[in-house]
């Protein structure tokens, strides 16, 4: 007999079902990074202060600096906070430290970030990391294309040119199974300097297209 009512993991998902949520009800939800327990505890209040679902992110230092401790202590505090609260990790380069981080069972999403390879290489290990995390159940994100400037964290995209995103970016990376993208339509990791942005939201209804996975990064 066929069973009823078998959900997926993707169901239980917390970061998942923060951003279906907001998808479907048409707002954004802050994601905010953490670098200590203060800024954990304030980040925590305020989102339930506000009653506002929560990603809380850290970048892969906090797991190799700390031993996850920080990391932990977030997973611990969301999963007594009154409104949801995830706990994501960002532009994680290292394979090897995207497979430690996905067996840890603290995070809630992961992002895959290979953008700093060819685009067929960035495909395979992306392809590779998103079954690896999701025989864990924990959600992916990946990069399309190059986000140009610098970011706590992340290697190798300061001194490299950015890629805008494509529609057939976009379709590619679908493929791999990756629960959300963080499309380059203008903009950049850190401060946008005296122009300010210039972001092409021209190219990112296109590349949207209605697929849900669109995040900005």
């Amino acid at each position: 007999m066929p069973s009823v009512g078998r959900t997926s993991w993707r169901d239980t998902n917390k970061h998942l079902a923060i951003l279906r949520q907001a998808s479907e009800d048409g707002y954004g939800v802050i994601a905010a990074i953490a670098y200590n327990i203060e800024q954990i505890l304030g980040l925590v209040s305020a989102a339930e202060k506000a009653r506002s679902p929560l990603i809380i992110q850290f970048f892969p230092w906090a797991i190799t600096f700390t031993g996850a401790l920080l990391v932990r202590t977030a997973a611990d505090a969301a999963s007594r906070a009154k409104v949801p609260i995830s706990i994501h990790l960002d532009h994680c380069q290292d394979p090897e430290l995207v497979k430690h981080a996905a067996d840890m069972g603290a995070f809630d999403s992961i992002m895959v970030d290979m953008s700093h390879h060819d685009k067929a290489e960035n495909l395979r290990l992306t392809r590779e990391l998103v079954e690896y995390c999701h025989k864990r159940r924990v959600a992916t994100e990946a990069e399309p294309g190059r986000i140009e400037g610098g970011e706590d964290g992340v290697v190798d995209t300061d001194q490299l040119e950015g890629m805008k995103t494509t529609a057939e970016e976009v379709d590619e990376f679908i493929l791999t199974g990756v629960d959300a993208l963080a499309p380059a339509f203008g903009n950049i990791h850190g401060e946008y300097g005296q122009g300010g942005p210039n972001l092409d939201f021209e190219r990112w209804a296109h590349i949207d297209g209605g697929t849900g996975l669109g995040d900005f990064c």
